[in-house]
């Protein structure tokens, strides 16, 4: 946890932007696996954590702005429990180091929110987004679970995404821990990479490492040989020369923290000259996506800088045609760049978006584009300092989308479908970093990880003995 000062100095933020009522904070309940007693590993709730950071199922709260009061409620471990799973501090004094001295037992949640209803309190609540905390709500206070989602509160969301946009030192430092661990998992996958081996032994040696260092993974690895899938979380395949790897991954500090990071190499540890040319477009793109960023600025417009960018390299390799600037305004580099260029890094790794992407990515002066492609730009909106997100243009050739495409003559005047053809093999390219927005700019997080081509290609499959 952080300082006590922190939770209560946000409680109280929080309390002046919603101004009456009852704020509910639903925390997580540990998830059977396949049994009751054999639970997935527990992942508290995110905002749950902002405000409280107490890491523990079980437990709920209760802002009170009218009384100005804070309440956890809880149950304390009994014997059983001891015998099972160890000691653990009271709930008085877990909700202490929140800066909390009100706690009730969890059965008297359901009393408290039901005799502020009687008195004709408002009471705002988060979205949620696993079944049990909805069917929870409905206990607690008789909306069916179909409709939880209708009545959250959009001032309680608005608040929670202001407060939590903007980063302090103290959860700069937590992501930038977790970068030091996603360092050692990105060099140490570069030093096993080599031909004969499977992805999975690569994987698991990252998780490892992530353990050993009091981490886990910020979310399901993606390392893969088939880098135009763009989300692959299989790793069954056997490392072939001449394939190029796909590694998003990142470690979560022990706070929760994410990280997020992407490295394209080949297995055989030299770029052949196709993946030599994509390759340096795509971290061309990057360069100049980082070096727009800054508060003021519209994500939306770096993401299209970023395309134009892309797109003028692949007019030079022949891949596309006609000007750059108009095949991105109607969107035909899409057909090799079908994502946004980031997302709001924080608690999660995709920052808040259970809360709505158009809340966080979108703000009232821009709104979601309907085009291919930039419909999945997760943020568009006018950057301020504070905020840690993701720069992350890739290039990719997808033989399905590739034949779509052309069955439709799409973007004929764009694009060489008899050139692309000769990459329908290729695969994909990413490249991402993790950024503070600062007043003057922006500045990269984290201990530098290989991504010129020379660093990455010294690197690869450098252990002598990759078991080592």
């Amino acid at each position: 946890m952080f300082d006590s000062r922190i939770y209560i100095q946000r409680r109280k933020a929080l309390k002046s932007q919603i101004k009456e009522g009852l704020i509910l904070f639903l925390g997580n309940e540990e998830s059977p696996m396949n049994y009751p007693a054999n639970p997935y590993p527990f992942r508290q709730e995110s905002t749950f954590l902002y405000f409280f950071g107490l890491d523990s199922p079980g437990l709920s709260a209760v802002v009170d702005v009218d009384e100005d009061e804070d309440i956890i409620y809880g149950d304390d471990v009994d014997m059983e429990g001891i015998i099972w799973m160890g000691y653990l501090p009271s709930l008085k004094e877990r909700a202490s180091a929140s800066g909390i001295e009100l706690t009730a037992p969890s059965k008297e949640l359901e009393e408290k929110l039901k005799n502020s209803l009687k008195k004709g309190k408002k009471i705002h609540w988060l979205p949620p987004y696993r079944p049990e905390a909805m069917i929870k709500l409905e206990q607690l206070l008789g909306i069916h679970p179909r409709f939880v989602q209708d009545y959250a509160s959009e001032a309680f969301i608005r608040a929670v995404v202001e407060q939590r946009s903007v980063k302090i030192e103290e959860e700069i430092k937590e992501i930038e821990n977790a970068l030091g661990v996603t360092s050692m998992m990105h060099k140490k996958a570069m030093a096993m990479t080599r031909p004969g081996i499977y992805e999975r032994e690569i994987v698991g040696r990252m998780e490892g490492i992530a353990l050993s260092q009091g981490c886990r993974l910020a979310f399901p690895p993606i390392f893969t040989i088939r880098g135009q899938i763009l989300h692959n979380r299989e790793y069954g395949n056997l490392l072939e020369k001449g394939c190029l790897i796909v590694n998003d991954s990142g470690a979560e500090s022990s706070k929760h923290y994410a990280s997020d990071i992407t490295r394209t190499f080949p297995v055989d540890g030299k770029f052949s000259q196709k993946q030599k040319d994509v390759y340096s477009i795509v971290l061309r793109a990057q360069e100049e996506a980082i070096r727009l960023i800054r508060p003021g600025i519209k994500y939306k417009e770096i993401h299209l800088q970023a395309a134009t960018v892309m797109a003028e390299g692949l007019k030079e390799l022949g891949l596309m045609k006609g000007d750059p600037k108009e095949a991105v305004e109607k969107g035909a580099h899409a057909l090799f760049f079908p994502h946004g260029l980031g997302h709001m890094l924080g608690l999660d790794v995709h920052d808040m978006e259970n809360l709505g992407e158009k809340y966080v990515g979108y703000d009232n002066s821009i709104e979601r584009s309907e085009q291919f492609g930039l419909a999945y730009l997760r943020l568009a909106r006018e950057l301020k300092a504070g905020f840690v997100l993701t720069v992350e243009p890739g290039i990719y050739f997808i033989p399905a989308l590739i034949d779509k495409w052309v069955k439709e003559k799409k973007f004929d005047e764009h694009i060489d479908y008899q050139k692309v053809d000769e990459y329908r093999d290729f695969g994909g390219i990413r490249i991402e970093d993790n950024l503070l927005v600062t007043e003057e700019g922006c500045r990269i997080l984290g201990d530098p990880i290989p991504k010129k081509i020379e660093e990455i290609e010294e690197i690869i499959g450098s252990s002598p003995e990759y078991l080592d």
